[in-house]
């Protein structure tokens, strides 16, 4: 099917300098928990979106020198020679499918500690270090400024080596020339200080110096920040902004532009919706005759249109969107943009980074996975035979392993105890601020409806004699998990009430039944669902206390970054937060807490008590299907697996997981002892074999 003709100018080229990108489509640089330890899982990841259409394809921040160190954070590096090999794997992946590749350089100045090279870090200033570590920058002198010139020149002639087509000039984001350009920051009184033009003037020298020692092949990207700091959503503060840009407006080939509130520009749907960065690009065309990229989370391809008609853009900057579907530009393309595997702003894939591990996706299961599994996110191995399958629950993992299953050729049967189909994700979607979370399901159910081999039945509740009756080959159990209304204590689970204590539940109130008067909720779960039931509750109008047992609310969501924005928003609405309190007992009247660290204990006056903290699989099917009387497993004549929340509750990205490996590895020899490939530094031979040591079985 031909695009619908109003797409066609998201697929005119752009020329960037000495080179020219096939498309609009640009994935900006992004982090991945890959970098310069898993070189080939990376290489892999950005082949596949190139594969997809992306026109430009960058990696993450990519360290110029030791003394830019960020581990645990892992980044790329282009310290030397030798990590030209390394980026040839990637660069080689995309240039085969006709992109652009692109490196962003970096050095972190105060934001980063050195832990790891334990180098000294240098800043603008003698500076506290940006992320809390107990360590100080020293202040760059005259030498500094001209080692850090020849090492960002280094890395650009090594970034020409390894084939890349784009090198970045990074300023922004609160790194080391962010600190340059500040004048809050930039207290310095030589040259590189004080006037706009001398905070200007150490960019403008890397961008001269990147453009003389790699600009006949290379164009030469710089990314900026087009507000001066973080204020009101929406409501830029541009301080000098447009003055300093307008100084260097005609210097790079491409504008890279972002704003100062990091939780804004990658802020979860929670909070951020599509294209919110609108406001503070207005004035940016009208200063520089250069193209210019920048993001909004897009996924809505009439919204595209509209950003580059408008001249806010020249190319649609994506990170997240590339991620959810890395084939959303040859989608658009082919002219099914019904099939986009759409971002649902959960940012599940940049809690990657901040744990240190390699990014993930709700939506997109097979990311990370390329190289390591052999996964593609819109291909499939065909069957490895003529069976039928039957999953039981359609919730995100049972709509996963239902449509990968489907894609490879098997018969499928999906049975769905309800009418609605997507179990939990339906019913989270409907809480507030959580609507785009529906996408998880409406994709699946959409690719589902044109599978003439995958078969619904909705309100069926199936009994395990059901099951035996049914004649499948394979039977996946998926039916989920409930929240519990007892809590765990360190070692075992508790109850905090007598039995005839009315306590909720998040289930209980997705369920539509609301406490009638002041209410605390104890979340001990640390993710969103704690702020998002008190959400819920003031919503009806009802007086909320937010009790945790951590020193601060919704600390997991700090991986995600939704919980940058977490406290003060609870706090606008009026929600009372305590923190460090761990909830021992509720009597119907008062909630008894003992303090996290003393174990001083206190009460709250409450009416109703609504607790978030663990849940329990929905395993009854299972366990009545795999266990005879005597324990032992039951004879069965098919295949039974359990999957998702109902085999280990997690987060929705695992469940949608779990759906997908089921699917991939069904009729596929698993070695449980080695189940997967390792990317890891292979150090050559040894005297003795290796992978031959076992234990005994």
């Amino acid at each position: 099917m031909a695009r619908e003709p109003r797409y066609d100018i998201l697929f005119e080229p752009v020329r960037i300098g000495p080179v020219t990108t096939r498309n609009r489509f640009y994935q900006v640089p992004h982090c991945t928990g890959m970098g310069w330890v898993r070189p080939r899982t990376l290489a892999e990841m950005r082949g596949v979106k190139a594969e997809g259409g992306w026109g430009v394809v960058n990696t993450e921040y990519c360290s110029i020198h030791p003394a830019s160190d960020d581990q645990l954070h892992i980044s790329a590096t282009l310290w030397e020679d030798t990590d030209i090999r390394n980026h040839r794997l990637m660069t080689d992946k995309v240039h085969a499918h006709g992109a652009l590749a692109g490196a962003e350089l970096w050095f972190g100045g105060s934001r980063t500690a050195n832990i790891a090279t334990r180098l000294v870090s240098m800043d603008v200033a003698s500076r506290p270090n940006g992320v809390g570590h107990p360590f100080q920058s020293r202040a760059m002198d005259k030498e500094d400024i001209r080692n850090l010139r020849r090492w960002h020149r280094n890395a650009a002639l090594r970034a020409r080596a390894a084939e890349f087509d784009l090198v970045y000039v990074y300023a922004t984001h609160g790194y080391l020339l962010a600190n340059f350009l500040n004048p809050e920051t930039n207290t310095r009184s030589d040259e590189y200080g004080g006037s706009l033009e001398n905070r200007t003037r150490l960019v403008r020298e890397l961008i001269e110096e990147t453009k003389e020692a790699v600009g006949d092949r290379c164009g030469v990207v710089v990314r900026f920040a087009a507000d001066a700091e973080a204020d009101e959503d929406g409501k830029p503060i541009f301080g000098e902004r447009q003055e300093m840009f307008a100084m260097m407006a005609e210097m790079p080939d491409l504008w890279d532009i972002n704003i100062a509130d990091y939780s804004l520009e990658m802020g979860p749907s929670r909070f951020i919706k599509e294209g919110a960065l609108e406001p503070y690009m207005a004035w940016v065309r009208s200063v520089t005759t250069k193209p210019i990229v920048t993001v909004g989370r897009f996924t809505s391809p009439d919204t595209m249109v509209r950003w580059v008609k408008s001249g806010l853009t020249d190319l649609i900057g994506a990170a997240r969107p590339s991620i959810a579907d890395p084939f959303l530009p040859k989608k658009i393309e082919e002219g099914r943009p019904e099939d986009i595997r759409e971002c649902i702003g959960c940012n599940i894939c940049y809690s990657g980074d901040s744990l240190s591990v390699p990014i993930r996706c709700t939506q997109n299961p097979t990311l990370g996975e390329e190289w390591r599994q052999g996964w593609h996110p819109e291909r499939a191995t065909p069957r490895g035979s003529d069976t039928q399958v039957l999953i039981v629950g359609a919730g995100p993992a049972g709509l996963e392993a239902a449509r990968t299953l489907g894609l490879r050729g098997y018969r499928v049967a999906l049975a769905e105890a309800t009418r609605d189909l997507g179990g939990r994700v339906t019913r989270e979607a409907a809480l507030p601020g959580m609507r785009e979370y529906i996408r998880v399901r409406d994709y699946r159910e959409g690719q589902i409806a044109k599978m003439p081999n995958v078969e619904v039945f909705r309100e069926s509740r199936l009994a395990p004699e059901d099951i035996l009756e049914f004649g499948a080959d394979h039977v996946c159990i998926a039916t989920g998990a409930r929240w519990r209304r007892d809590l765990f204590t360190g070692k075992r689970f508790e109850p905090i009430a007598e039995d005839a204590t009315p306590v909720l539940t998040p289930d209980d109130i997705m369920d539509g039944t609301l406490p009638t008067g002041p209410a605390v909720i104890y979340d001990a779960d640390g993710y969103y669902m704690g702020s998002v039931m008190a959400d819920r509750l003031r919503e009806a109008g009802i007086e909320v206390t937010l009790v945790t047992p951590h020193d601060r609310v919704s600390p997991w969501a700090e991986n995600t970054g939704e919980g940058w924005r977490i406290p003060g928003h609870l706090i606008a609405q009026g929600v009372r937060l305590v923190t460090a309190q761990e909830l021992t007992w509720f009597d119907g009247a008062k909630v008894t807490l003992s303090c996290a660290h003393s174990g001083a204990e206190t009460t709250l006056a409450a009416e109703c008590l609504v607790v978030v903290g663990q849940r329990a699989p929905v395993d009854d099917l299972y366990t009545a299907l795999r266990y005879a009387p005597d324990g032992t497993h039951a004879d069965l004549p098919f295949t039974l697996t359990r999957i998702g929340d109902c085999e280990a509750p997690a987060i929705i990205a695992a469940a949608t997981y779990a759906g997908h490996r089921y699917a991939q590895d069904l009729d596929r020899a698993v070695d449980i002892d080695l189940p997967l490939r390792h990317d890891k530094v292979d150090v050559g031979t040894m005297d003795e074999p290796v992978g031959m040591v076992r234990a005994a079985e």
